[in-house]
């Protein structure tokens, strides 16, 4: 079951900065360019090693609200359908009462 988490937010906030700031710092660094994505190869390795929990956790949460949205618009569409639907027969059965009466 989807748990809504309002730390979500801050932590991918937190890990993208991080993510973020690693790689500025390799790419602008005055190194050369084998070196350069050697070492952020080796970053993004020891990242991907050491937060993979929490990016696996991130995903869960993530494909759990995509699932929950989805859900909710679905719902709308129909409720929204729906009522266009009750208010042309409405609209349908009133044209008929007046066409009746005449």
């Amino acid at each position: 079951m989807c748990k809504k988490d309002d730390s979500f937010n801050f932590a991918m906030g937190i890990l993208a900065g991080m993510v973020g700031g690693v790689i500025a710092g390799i790419l602008f660094a005055p190194k050369p360019g084998v070196e350069s994505r050697k070492e952020l190869k080796e970053t993004i390795d020891d990242l991907r090693e050491k937060y993979s929990p929490e990016i696996i956790k991130a995903k869960e949460q993530a494909i759990c609200a995509i699932k929950s949205s989805k859900e909710k618009i679905e719902d709308g569409y129909k409720k929204f359908n729906d009522y266009l639907k009750a208010r042309q027969l409405a609209k349908a059965k009133n044209n008929e009462t007046n066409v009746d009466e005449m």
